[in-house]
């Protein structure tokens, strides 16, 4: 184990030439970022979930009921032995084929065996309330992180002059604000992370955790290289867009369709200029040719860096989404159907129609879209059914 350890936490890796673990550690004049610092987020991960269900059982809750949103979910599927375990262990989808064999064997119609099973998945989607407290606990955290990231960058140098990301590096002091800021962002994305184990499984399950893993890779590992600096410009950068879309989500929840689309404009704006104008111009530039001018590469810059460029080719395809999304909203505002993230159908997971009209109407006339996964793994866009 001794020496899987001391290969792992190579020096010759981790730091600039001629710079050592021994230099960095805390002295009682100085404070660096120790590895083991980060042990901490975990109880508070722990904490923030306990928090988060206290918040959207008294807080988020009362807010949605006061709104009108519905605390009733989908209708529940009458209970039925022989569909329950075609559901479970064969298929959630059947075929025709299998339909019509369900349908001679309990001597059903198909229709009433299709809107079986679409009440049976519906039943282990969130419910608009759940959906909405989640989106008000996300807002909520978004919303104060990044107004103490701004607060904290505004008193930083390095806000105003990227370089000072560099001088001096790596012998550059951590203070009290900067762990504090890096701790509880880590500590929301790994209750985030667990949360996705308790909370009803959802179809973007892989993608999600996904995400969340790559977000706590690239913290920490920032953390643990003591590029903290720059790092904190990137989380209060991809923080600013997270606020609006969240807020975009709960006006689409409550049926605030003019607000939801104000925010969704707003939201498309920040994050295409700050992901695609900001973040290369402001961002690569100061990690890849500042630092190379100030402190030289070596193995985990690149490592970092390339990392980067991968967060930098995903906001390209996130931006191209939310533009095709925006598009086809438009033309749908052409019949004064305008809703971005229409209600009855949520970004994550929507609720599928229970009407008998959808069954009714032959497929040709059905208007079909495919679902397409978006910024940072919240957003996708769903068919909109026509209003009536």
């Amino acid at each position: 184990m001794a020496g899987i350890l001391a290969w792992f936490w190579n020096e010759r890796f981790w730091l600039p030439h001629n710079v050592t673990w021994a230099d960095l550690k805390n002295t009682d004049e100085s404070t660096f970022p120790q590895a083991e610092d980060l042990y901490l987020a975990c109880p508070l991960a722990f904490c923030m979930f306990m928090i988060r269900l206290v918040f959207e059982r008294f807080i988020a809750r009362p807010c949605a009921l006061g709104l009108k949103i519905q605390a009733n979910g989908p209708l529940k599927a009458q209970p039925n032995a022989i569909l329950e375990k075609v559901f479970t262990a064969i298929t959630k989808h059947p075929d025709e084929k299998r339909l019509e064999g369900l349908s001679k064997q309990l001597d059903w119609d198909v229709r009433t065996i299709q809107r079986w099973f679409r009440q049976r998945r519906n039943q282990e989607k969130p419910s608009t309330l759940a959906r909405f407290c989640e989106s008000m606990w996300r807002f909520t955290f978004y919303l104060y992180i990044f107004t103490y990231g701004v607060r904290f960058l505004k008193k930083s140098p390095w806000l105003w002059d990227t370089r000072e990301c560099w001088y001096n590096y790596p012998y550059q002091p951590l203070t009290v604000d900067l762990h504090y800021y890096y701790v509880l962002e880590l500590s929301f994305y790994l209750s985030l992370l667990f949360s996705q184990f308790t909370d009803i499984r959802r179809k973007d399950f892989l993608l999600m955790f996904l995400h969340h893993v790559a977000t706590i890779s690239l913290i920490t590992f920032s953390y643990v290289n003591n590029m903290v600096r720059v790092g904190t410009l990137v989380m209060c950068l991809h923080d600013a867009a997270d606020v609006l879309l969240e807020a975009a989500k709960m006006a689409n929840y409550v049926k605030c369709q003019r607000l939801c689309s104000v925010l969704f404009v707003m939201f498309a704006l920040v994050f295409i200029s700050s992901r695609l104008g900001v973040y290369p111009v402001w961002i690569l530039n100061t990690t890849v040719f500042e630092s190379w001018d100030i402190v030289g590469p070596y193995p985990s810059w690149w490592v970092f860096n390339v990392l980067l460029v991968l967060l930098q080719a995903l906001h390209t395809f996130w931006s191209y989404l939310i533009v095709r999304i925006a598009c086809r909203a438009i033309s749908r505002g052409k019949a004064g159907k305008w809703n971005p993230l229409h209600v009855s159908k949520d970004d994550r997971s929507d609720i599928e129609s229970s009407s008998d009209e959808d069954e009714v109407l032959p497929r040709s006339q059905k208007h079909h879209t495919n679902g397409t996964n978006g910024t940072n793994g919240y957003l996708s866009q769903s068919p909109c059914p026509d209003e009536h």
